[in-house]
């Protein structure tokens, strides 16, 4: 597998992890309008009606993503959702080539999904516990504007990307633990409460 697909399969797991109607969006419009040729086996992302259910649905999940509580309802519905989407991406990426070789792809890129989508589930599980709403928007809108520099970076620098993304990794393996151990507290503590008045 060479660093450029390498590049595509991951970028599309991790971006599809954060924001996958957003990313469905944007490579079929980015296709559509010609900006950026995406391979044959993801042309079918800028058909006009795939443009308009994917773009109506970004808009919904980006109204959603605002709202406390409502985000990480959202959020947990979209477990079956994100992880299997960025799996089906990134092996459509590379289909054309070697169908071997797209099995693989959408087992790490659903992995790379997976990863992306619990660490932001998570950490927005913890952010939801602050009474203001302040801190969840910045949450939200700082995801929105990564999954487009990500997607942008992936598509224009891709080398540069993989590079991120190894930081991303990283990150991730440090706070995953720390933020499963968030919400397992947290459960506790629901639990001890649900009994008193």
């Amino acid at each position: 597998m060479d660093p450029l697909s390498l590049a595509l399969i991951t970028g599309l797991g991790w971006t599809s992890g954060i924001r996958f109607y957003a990313v469905l969006f944007l490579l079929g419009f980015l296709h559509r309008s010609e900006l950026h040729m995406l391979p044959a086996s993801l042309e079918v992302l800028a058909h006009p009606w795939v443009i308009a259910v994917s773009g109506l649905l970004c808009i919904t999940e980006f109204l959603a993503d605002k709202i406390p509580g409502v985000d990480s309802l959202w959020d947990a519905v979209h477990t079956f959702i994100r992880i299997p989407g960025g799996a089906l991406l990134a092996a459509a990426a590379v289909i054309d080539s070697d169908p071997g070789l797209a099995l693989a792809a959408g087992l790490l890129g659903g992995t790379v999904a997976a990863g992306a989508h619990f660490t932001k589930a998570g950490s927005r599980a913890l952010i939801n516990l602050s009474p203001e709403p302040f801190s969840n928007w910045v949450a939200s809108l700082t995801e929105d504007v990564a999954t487009v520099a990500a997607l942008w970076t992936l598509l224009k620098y891709p080398l540069v990307f993989l590079g991120l993304l190894a930081l991303f990794v990283l990150i991730a393996a440090w706070l995953l633990p720390r933020l499963w151990r968030g919400l397992r507290q947290l459960a506790s503590g629901f639990r001890r409460n649900a009994g008193r008045p």
